[in-house]
């Protein structure tokens, strides 16, 4: 055939050759065989490196997204701890509220139609019960999140609102009242700058609050059940309960009813004054540190932070969205440590003290100190400068004790150079005045000071006597009350106890003595100046009858660059001079009333005010015969008439020299005396007036304490009298103090206690 292949004959070791080759489409090509081995390698490699990054890169992060995706978490917020007063009064507490949140997924009904109605009724009634807006309500029923917040802090009326709704509708699942709590102040305004305030999740954002918020807050707990792949909450699943750790409460070293007493009398001090910065005071105890009170003005209401107190609400509307919050932090901020001020001349007893101690002079050497009205130095140019005294008159030749009386600049300014800048700079460094306090108080400052190489003869002479330096108000009382406390500076101290409420274990925060800085000797010779200052000098307005009050009066004047600012009045106390129990120190910014900018003047009287309630409330015994008033023929001791019949009452206090107002109501012969004011035991002059009040006749009328500052015995003893009041005079001369504020309520009856002196020029 044709195409038939020939048969050939070849031997074996013959390579037979076919003209015509072999063809085949089925084999692959080697060529494409490797290709394809080579990718599948490739991709192998790859599931194997995916699969080992999913499970060494990716592991715990997938891992933590199932459990999520599996477990429902429901938090356990803890109880935020009390803040309590060294009496225990409290003085902010968590009040019960209720925080509403919804389950978006399980607000449903059998079709996307009746749904979708079903999530816009809820939506409108949540809205309209907790006057929300509804399309923010409605976004947040329509979310696919597991869990939304309505609306947190809900009081009891609106949560009940919402229970009568639910009720009414027939709906019982998707709506959570979950229990939660409330920041509340009992005292609204009382300590505001030092307590502080929460926000709306109860977090401390200033004060003791946020200073103490690790303490107070707790730690959170939760209860973890499992839920499905519908995301619905597997019944009978076992749970997890992890209980959660609540707040230690706070004990306090402020006193509230001490706290009362100087507010009172801050707030009118700044007002009569016409003080543009407000003012600040701070009551400490020497022997412990303890801060007994500390409060500034303006101060601010607690249970409404936002809300500007009646100095800020003046411009409030008119300032921008930034100085709007500036004007509110400035609000919140305790003056007592967040703000440096110039000491002036209640530094001069630093200076003093520093000079006793280093036996550079003692308190009574003869004239020790010339006063020629100013001292002259030479500037760094070489100018003359002449640094003059606050009084006209030169005061002459003077001791320690004298110059510290009259509080005489040139004095001072000779006493600081021959002690020089390096001594000074050790004892400020030892008095802790170059160091924050640490006392634990919120937004606390340090001093500031000039660099000790940059301390020439001007400079050395301005820091003698209080100025050109700058201190917060809480490290000038510190110091001070290291003078009193027989020289040993003890760390200020504003947290008592820290009470574990879950267990009832009191941790007591120490009282931390830092070091003696001076000697027993030297602060008792300091302490009897301060006494001289009070009784013979320019702080005698601070006197208290009955006590024994040491002082240093302070005015400070502002540099030309800060001369917007003006003066600061300041007065510092001690009492009693001998085992001291408080110091108090009051700084007064700005004062622009009648009575000056001085010191003494100003802040004195203010002084007094305070000491003479808050001496008797510490059981500081009075050197004064309680019956002092009653060895005159006018004054005479009011007797009991309560359960006598009203008539025979009115006619024995007549017949004793009184005069009576009654309140009865029927026949005043068979009536019985139900209450009497003043009580019984009150020593009164003659025709003071005595209130009865008659079976069934309640002590309800008050009547409104009046000004009395400047009247003379007489006149004050008239404008009582016809309010109904009665008067207890100390002193002779014009009124200085009143121990209830102008303005104050009181019953008829009620004995007002006056202090008065005699005129004077008062020094700085």
């Amino acid at each position: 055939m044709k195409n038939q292949k020939k048969k050939v004959k070849t031997s074996d070791n013959k390579v037979v050759k076919l003209k015509n080759g072999i063809e085949s489409k089925n084999l692959m090509h080697a060529t494409k065989l490797r290709t394809l081995l080579i990718v599948t390698i490739l991709i192998f490699i790859f599931l194997i490196g995916r699969i080992g990054f999913i499970q060494f890169v990716q592991g715990n992060s997938l891992k933590e997204k199932a459990y999520q995706q599996q477990t429902i978490n429901q938090i356990i917020s803890p109880k935020r701890g009390n803040i309590y007063d060294s009496t225990g009064k409290a003085l902010a507490i968590g009040a019960q509220v209720d925080t509403i949140t919804i389950n978006p997924t399980k607000i449903i009904k059998n079709n996307d139609a009746d749904t979708k109605d079903y999530k816009e009724k809820v939506a409108k009634g949540l809205a309209e019960i907790f006057e929300l807006n509804y399309e923010e309500i409605l976004k947040k029923v329509t979310s696919d999140s597991q869990v939304e917040t309505i609306i947190k802090k809900v009081e009891q009326e609106k949560v009940d609102q919402l229970k009568q709704w639910m009720e009414e509708n027939k709906i019982s699942i998707g709506i959570n009242i979950d229990e939660d709590t409330k920041r509340y102040y009992p005292y609204s305004t009382v300590a505001s700058n030092v307590i502080g305030f929460c926000g709306s999740d109860n977090q401390g954002l200033s004060g003791i609050e946020a200073k103490w918020e690790s303490v107070l807050t707790g730690t959170p707990g939760k209860i973890v059940s499992s839920k499905g792949s519908d995301q619905q909450e597997i019944p009978n699943a076992e749970e997890t309960y992890i209980s959660a750790e609540n707040g230690s409460d706070l004990t306090l070293t402020i006193d509230l009813h001490i706290q009362s007493i100087v507010e009172k009398y801050l707030k009118q001090a700044v007002e009569d004054n016409k003080c543009s910065r407000g003012g600040n005071v701070i009551a400490m105890n020497p022997q412990t540190g303890d801060i007994i009170a500390m409060a500034s003005y303006p101060d601010y209401d607690l249970n409404s932070p936002y809300t500007p107190n009646s100095t800020l609400a003046e411009t409030y509307d008119s300032l921008t969205a930034e100085k709007k919050s500036e004007a509110l932090y400035k609000m919140w901020s305790n003056k007592s440590v967040a703000e440096t001020y110039e000491p002036g001349s209640t530094f001069k007893v630093i200076t003093a003290s520093v000079a006793l101690e280093e036996n550079i002079t003692t308190s009574d050497k003869a004239g020790d100190f010339y006063c020629k009205g100013y001292e002259e130095f030479e500037d760094v140019v070489g100018s003359s400068i002449k640094i003059k005294c606050w009084r006209k008159e030169p005061h002459g030749v003077q001791t320690l004790r004298q110059a510290l009386c009259n509080s005489c600049n040139p004095a001072f300014m000779q006493l600081g150079k021959r002690i020089g800048s390096t001594t000074l700079y050790r004892y400020y460094q030892a008095f802790g005045l170059f160091n924050s306090t640490n006392s634990g108080l919120y937004g606390e400052q340090n001093s500031i000071f000039q660099n000790l190489d940059n301390i020439g003869p001007v400079e050395l002479a301005t820091m003698s006597f209080g100025q050109r330096l700058n201190v917060t108000p809480l490290q000038m009382a510190t110091a001070i009350s290291c003078v009193a406390n027989d020289g040993i500076l003890m760390k200020p101290r504003i947290v008592k106890e820290i009470t574990n409420t879950d267990t009832g274990t009191v941790t007591e925060v120490s009282t931390t003595p830092i070091r003696q800085v001076l000697s027993k000797q030297t602060s008792e010779k300091v302490k009897s100046m301060m006494e001289s200052v009070v009784t013979n000098g320019s702080g005698r307005h601070a006197a208290v009858s009955g006590y024994s009050i040491g002082g240093k009066t302070g005015t400070s004047e502002p540099t030309q660059a800060n001369a917007h600012e003006g003066y600061v009045a300041s007065y510092v106390a001690i009492s009693p001079i001998e085992d001291t129990q408080i110091v108090l120190l009051l700084t007064l910014y700005d004062p622009q009333g009648e009575n000056g900018h001085q010191g003494g003047q100003v802040a004195g009287p203010v002084v007094s005010q305070m000491l003479s309630e808050i001496l008797p409330y510490l059981g500081v015994p009075s050197d004064e015969d309680s019956s002092s008033n009653s060895n005159s023929n006018n004054y005479i001791t009011v007797p009991d008439v309560r359960n006598k019949t009203v008539a025979e009452a009115d006619k024995i206090l007549k017949a004793t020299g009184f005069n009576t107002k009654v309140y009865v109501d029927g026949d005043a012969n068979t009536l019985l005396v139900e209450d009497q004011t003043p009580k019984p035991g009150s020593t009164l002059p003659k025709n003071s007036i005595i209130v009865l009040y008659g079976q069934g006749n309640s002590i309800s009328t008050s009547v409104t304490v009046p000004d009395l500052k400047g009247m003379n015995a007489s006149e004050a003893t008239d404008v009582l009298k016809s309010q109904n009041l009665n008067i207890n005079i100390e002193g002779s001369g014009i009124v200085i103090t009143q121990d209830y504020a102008k303005d104050e309520q009181v019953q008829e009856g009620t004995i007002i206690k006056v202090t008065l002196k005699q005129t004077l020029t008062d020094a700085h």
